[in-house]
């Protein structure tokens, strides 16, 4: 699973390496704060292995916020 980030299908299906550093790394610390993995059948899986396979199956993407957007929404609430 690990040899998929020497792919370029992943660069390319996130936006760029950066992107792709910048998706697995949030989801990663979801991960270990308890989030749920949102594919199956991860037993024996790494929690780098479930991010990988995530956007693999396209069940998560960057969202880019516009600088100002998230300290806009938390003052309106």
């Amino acid at each position: 699973m690990i040899e998929a980030l020497r792919s370029d299908e992943l660069m390319k299906k996130v936006g760029g390496k950066f992107k792709l550093t910048a998706l697995i790394q949030r989801r990663w610390l979801q991960l270990l704060q308890g989030e749920r993995p949102l594919v199956r059948d991860i037993e024996g899986l790494t929690e780098m292995e479930v991010v990988i396979r995530e956007i693999l199956e396209g069940k998560i993407e960057m969202e880019l916020l516009q600088e100002g957007e998230e300290g806009e929404s938390e003052e309106e609430s």
